[in-house]
């Protein structure tokens, strides 16, 4: 699926498993931009199992510009007991610096928000870093609304095995 209004140039594709090492660049990319390189433990391996494997937990789309990778989007689906519908959950955003400002970004929200419509979701959303300010600005500039009155609980490492077990 393209959006020509942007350029002929512009294209969003569905990520396909020949792409896991640009998926991964770009994962790596946006750690370091959220200074959390130190997080990521994503290889290729895990990347192929739980984007392309029997078991999809993801999926991931790619903008190119000039048939070159820019930037991509991973979600998934959610489930919202209140509405009775899916929810579609933005897990990553992200656009290589030197391309922002193109309205690439955009372009791949409103990407999603068709595939949304058209899988009958009730919302999208998404989390974003307290202190990312042009990032909240731009959700701002859409229509998106931050969700104050909820607070992110995570239980991950050591923590989420003591629960488990």
């Amino acid at each position: 699926m393209s959006d020509k209004s942007l350029s002929p140039d512009f294209e969003i594709r569905e990520g396909t498993l020949s792409e896991i090492p640009t998926i991964l660049t770009f994962i790596k990319e946006l750690a370091e931009y959220e200074k959390m390189s130190d997080d990521v433990v994503a290889n290729e391996k895990l990347l192929k199992e739980h984007l392309f494997g029997e078991k999809k937990s993801a999926e991931v789309v790619i903008a190119y510009y000039q048939n070159k990778p820019v930037g991509f989007a991973l979600y998934f689906y959610n489930f919202s007991t209140f509405l009775g519908r899916p929810g579609l959950y933005l897990e990553d955003l992200y656009v290589r610096k030197q391309m922002r400002g193109n309205g690439f970004g955009k372009a791949l929200l409103k990407h999603l928000a068709k595939i949304a419509t058209q899988k009958k979701c009730g919302r999208m959303e998404w989390a974003v870093l307290n202190w990312n300010e042009p990032s909240i600005q731009f959700y701002k500039s859409l229509g998106a609304n931050p969700m104050n009155d909820w607070t992110v609980y995570r239980v991950t490492g050591n923590a989420l095995k003591e629960l488990g077990s």
